[in-house]
């Protein structure tokens, strides 16, 4: 095993971060960890897969989205305040499955720009927020982005107190500029990133996050020294049988060849045959929410019994 790949970048890692990162970089090649998203407290996706497979998935990941300081009720479509209001309370429902469930935690963050926006403001056509104004001393918009990490800090301080550690993916998909903080390019999203790990790791003292970097492009690789898991959310146009073996390669040439690799969001699941033959050495994958887990047609009930009885791949 890669010595530098199962070493948290956080010198100060708690011990079962330590060991989640360390049985990552051991799954990598050998097995697959299975994964759904849910932003709901009913996780209907996780029984939904219960109830299809016999299984629930391994990793679980919850959205932190209704936790963002600045959201703007008062100008915000149906859909928008649907999708708030489902997502209040997941905190509590990811600590309480944590504590009892052997499950691998990971949580992301849709965050509602931290000044201005209207609607569903993290992405960047709902905000005027300029993310390279986060950059410059004294600026409102500086203020503002440390003062939004103050509160999501408190919810995730929660699970270092209960020693459960967290798979943290923050800043995704800087590949593009949909989302307001790669709505300048993958060298401020960079520095984002830097500046989020800094004050987590050093300030908040947020022993228990690995931190996970969902992007495939050089120029906003935050670097070596600042990722322990990388990952690409990856939506194929179209439906075929893929292991992901070409992204995989391709974005290990453009990120690190030292980091354990996940498919941290797809619609299509990997294809479970093709990745017992070629073991290409992703970690896990997690499925998105909502119809790309239940529809039955982005991934259909027998793609997902073949994914759940396969012996490479690991189960709760």
């Amino acid at each position: 095993m890669n010595e530098f790949c199962s070493t948290p970048v956080n010198p100060n890692a708690t011990k079962k971060a330590k060991e989640l990162l360390s049985y990552l970089c051991e799954c990598a090649g050998n097995c697959l960890i299975t994964g759904q998203h849910t932003q709901t407290k009913p996780m209907e996706e996780r029984a939904y897969i219960k109830e299809v497979t016999g299984h629930y998935p391994k990793l679980v990941e919850f959205e932190m989205l209704s936790y963002s300081p600045n959201i703007n009720y008062e100008d915000a479509s149906k859909e928008c305040l649907t999708e708030v209001e489902e997502n209040k309370g997941t905190m509590e429902t990811a600590l309480s499955l944590a504590k009892e469930q052997d499950i691998i935690m990971m949580l992301c963050f849709h965050w509602f720009s931290p000044i201005g926006g209207r609607d569903k403001a993290f992405y960047t056509e709902h905000t005027d927020f300029n993310p390279e104004q986060v950059l410059v001393s004294g600026t409102p918009e500086r203020e503002a982005f440390y003062s939004d990490l103050d509160v999501i800090a408190k919810e995730l301080l929660k699970f270092k107190e209960a020693d459960i550690p967290v798979l943290w993916r923050p800043l995704h998909e800087v590949e593009g500029t949909w989302f307001w903080w790669g709505s300048k390019g993958g060298e401020v999203a960079k520095q984002l990133y830097r500046l989020m790990y800094d004050y987590f790791v050093k300030e908040k003292q947020l022993d228990n996050l690995l931190w996970v970097f969902s992007a495939p492009t050089k120029e906003s690789y935050p670097g070596d020294d600042y990722v322990d898991v990388i990952g690409w959310d990856i939506y194929l146009p179209e439906k075929q049988a893929t292991d992901y073996k070409a992204q995989y390669e391709e974005f290990t040439k453009n990120t690190s060849a030292n980091k354990v690799k996940a498919l941290t969001e797809v619609g299509y699941n990997p294809d479970i045959k093709m990745l017992e033959e070629s073991k290409v050495p992703w970690a896990f994958y997690m499925t998105w929410s909502k119809e790309f887990a239940m529809d039955g047609v982005y991934n259909t009930k027998e793609e997902l019994k073949a994914m759940y009885e396969s012996d490479y791949t690991i189960k709760l």
